[in-house]
C-alpha cells in the first residue's frame, strides 16, 4: 500500500535557530500497539494504510515519508519555579504538518525517538508505561470537551529502556495544535533576540489567532485561552501536576501527560506527583500558577510592545490581571452546568460554594456531581443531614435537565496503573478496554461500572510519577 502524507513544514521553515533538524532513531523490533482511527480519518489519513509495515515503520520513526523535514524544537522553561535557560524537545520529533478536516494545522510529533541536541544528558527514549497513560489520558480529555493534544498511534519498539529497571520501549505519534509554549518565547527572550521573537508571535498570531494584532493582542488571546482551558480542568477534577512554563501551550491545549492525575476524594490541596514535593501545583493552586506562567509570557512579550518601556509594562500587566475576572466567569458556567443551575441566578455562587465545602474531604469529587440528578450523593455522607439542607434549598433553584457534564466514568489513577501493568506482562486487553469505555464518558455502561468506582483503600495510587 503507498504511504501517502503530504506533510507540511512550516515551523521547520522558521530560521535555524528555532530547532535542529534530525531524523528519529530507528528501532529494533516495532509493532503496532494501537492506532486512533477516528483521528486518522480526521487528519486526512487512512487507518488502515498506518496499520501496515510502512505506516508502522513511520509511526516508529525507522522511516522518513518523502517531504518531511523532522526537527527538534528548542525552549526554555521556568521548572517549579526555577529558570532553565535551554530545555527543548529532549526525546520527540516534530515530523511536519498537516491539515484535518476543518483546514486546521495539526502538529504530528514522535515521543519517545531519541535522543536530540535538548536530551541533555537523556536517551532521548520512552518506555511503555507513559505512553499508554498519556494515550489513555489525552483521548479521555477529548471526549470529556477539554482542549487538548491527542495521540494518533502507539508503537512498541522491542528494545529496552534503562530507568531505575529495564523496561520495555515504545513510541507515541503525539497531534497538537502547534508546540508552541510559552517556554518558547522566554528562550528567545532571554537571549533579547528581538527578532526571533516577532517572527514567533507572527508564527502564533497566524497559526492559532489570527483575529487579533500584535504582542498584546496574541497575550491577551492566550489569557482567554488559558482561563477557559483552567476551569474545565477544574470541572473535571484534573491536576496536571507539572505546570512548568514549558508545559503550557500558546494555543490553550492540554499538553504533557507525565504525574497528572483526577482528583478522587476533593480537597483543594490534592496532590499526587511525586516530584511536586510543595504542592506548588495542587489541585486547587492551578489558577493562580497559570496566572505566574501567563506573567512570563507577558514580560516575555514586553520588547514587542513599543519603546515605551513603561507603556508596554502596563498594557503586559492589565492583560494578565484580567485572568482572574475571565477564570471567574468561566468557572461559574462549569458550576453551574455541572449543578444544574441557571448562572444568571444570584444565588447560584453560593450554592455552589457550600456543595464544595459540604464535600471537602468527603465525598469523591465525579460521583458527588454525578450523583446529585440520581440522588445518589446523598449516599456518599457519613452524616447527611447538612447535605439534605442544602439540597432542599438546590432542589428549588435546579433545572431539570442533566447536561452533558458530569463524566460517569473518568480515567481513574488505580485503572490507569492497572492497564499499564498488565501491558508490562504484556497484556494489552485492560488498555484497549479503558480507551474504548473513555471514549464516551458520559454514557452509563453497566458491564462497566467497575471503572465508573472509586478506588478502595488497597488500590488508591497515592503518587503519580513523570515517567520520563
Amino acid at each position: 500500500m503507498p504511504l501517502d502524507i503530504a506533510f507540511l513544514a512550516e515551523y521547520a521553515a522558521l530560521p535555524d535557530r528555532f530547532h535542529s533538524r534530525l531524523a528519529p532513531m530507528q528501532v529494533r523490533e516495532p509493532a503496532l500497539l494501537a492506532v486512533n482511527e477516528d483521528l486518522a480519518r480526521d487528519l486526512g489519513l487512512d487507518p488502515e494504510i498506518l496499520k501496515s509495515p510502512e505506516g508502522l515503520a513511520v509511526l516508529s520513526g525507522n522511516s522518513v515519508v518523502p517531504g518531511s523535514t523532522p526537527i527538534a524544537q528548542v525552549y526554555a522553561g521556568h521548572q517549579f519555579g526555577g529558570w532553565s535557560p535551554q530545555l527543548g524537545d529532549g526525546r520527540a520529533i516534530l515530523l511536519g504538518e498537516l491539515r484535518d478536516r476543518n483546514g486546521q494545522l495539526r502538529d504530528i510529533q514522535l515521543k519517545g525517538s531519541g535522543p536530540t541536541p535538548y536530551s541533555r544528558m537523556g536517551d532521548g527514549r520512552a518506555w511503555l508505561g507513559p505512553v499508554m497513560r498519556e494515550y489513555i489520558l489525552s483521548e479521555a480529555m477529548h471526549a470529556l470537551g477539554v482542549p487538548t493534544t491527542r495521540t494518533l498511534a502507539a508503537v512498541t519498539t522491542g528494545e529496552t529502556v534503562q530507568r531505575e529497571t529495564p523496561l520495555p520501549g515504545a513510541v507515541l505519534t503525539r497531534v497538537a495544535a502547534s508546540h508552541i509554549r510559552v517556554g518558547t518565547f522566554q528562550y528567545f527572550a532571554a537571549r533579547q533576540d528581538v527578532e526571533a521573537l516577532g517572527t514567533l508571535a507572527d508564527f502564533a498570531i497566524a497559526r492559532h489567532y489570527p483575529e487579533t494584532e500584535g504582542a498584546v493582542g496574541l497575550l491577551n488571546a492566550v489569557v482567554e485561552a488559558q482561563a477557559s482551558l483552567i476551569a474545565k480542568w477544574m470541572g473535571i477534577g484534573f491536576i496536571h501536576g507539572v505546570m512548568n512554563t514549558d508545559n503550557m501551550t500558546i494555543s490553550g491545549e492540554t499538553i504533557d501527560y507525565g504525574p497528572c492525575a483526577f482528583m478522587e476524594t476533593y480537597h483543594p490541596e490534592t496532590v499526587y506527583s511525586s516530584i511536586d514535593r510543595f504542592g506548588r501545583y495542587a489541585y486547587g493552586n492551578q489558577p493562580e500558577i497559570a496566572v505566574w506562567n501567563l506573567a512570563q509570557l507577558a514580560t516575555s512579550l514586553l520588547p514587542l510592545m513599543g519603546e515605551d518601556q513603561k507603556a508596554a509594562i502596563d498594557l503586559a500587566t492589565r492583560a494578565v490581571h484580567r485572568f482572574p475576572d475571565l477564570y471567574a466567569a468561566f468557572w461559574k458556567q462549569e458550576l453551574a452546568a455541572k449543578l444544574m443551575l441557571d448562572p444568571s441566578d444570584p444565588g447560584m455562587p453560593d450554592l455552589a460554594d457550600e456543595f464544595l465545602e459540604l464535600i471537602a474531604g468527603r465525598a469523591n469529587f465525579t460521583l458527588a456531581f454525578r450523583g446529585l440528578a440520581s440522588g445518589e450523593t446523598r449516599a456518599l455522607f457519613a452524616d447527611p443531614a447538612p447535605f439534605d439542607n442544602w439540597e432542599a434549598r438546590w432542589q428549588r433553584k435546579r433545572l431539570r435537565r442533566a447536561p452533558q457534564t458530569n463524566p460517569a466514568v473518568i480515567p481513574r489513577n488505580h485503572r490507569v496503573e492497572e492497564a499499564i501493568q498488565a501491558g508490562l506482562a504484556g497484556d494489552f486487553a485492560p488498555f484497549h478496554r479503558l480507551v474504548r469505555v473513555l471514549n464516551t464518558p458520559f454514557a452509563v455502561q453497566p458491564d462497566d461500572v467497575d471503572l465508573m468506582t472509586p478506588a478502595t483503600p488497597d488500590q488508591a495510587v497515592q503518587r503519580t510519577f513523570c515517567g520520563t
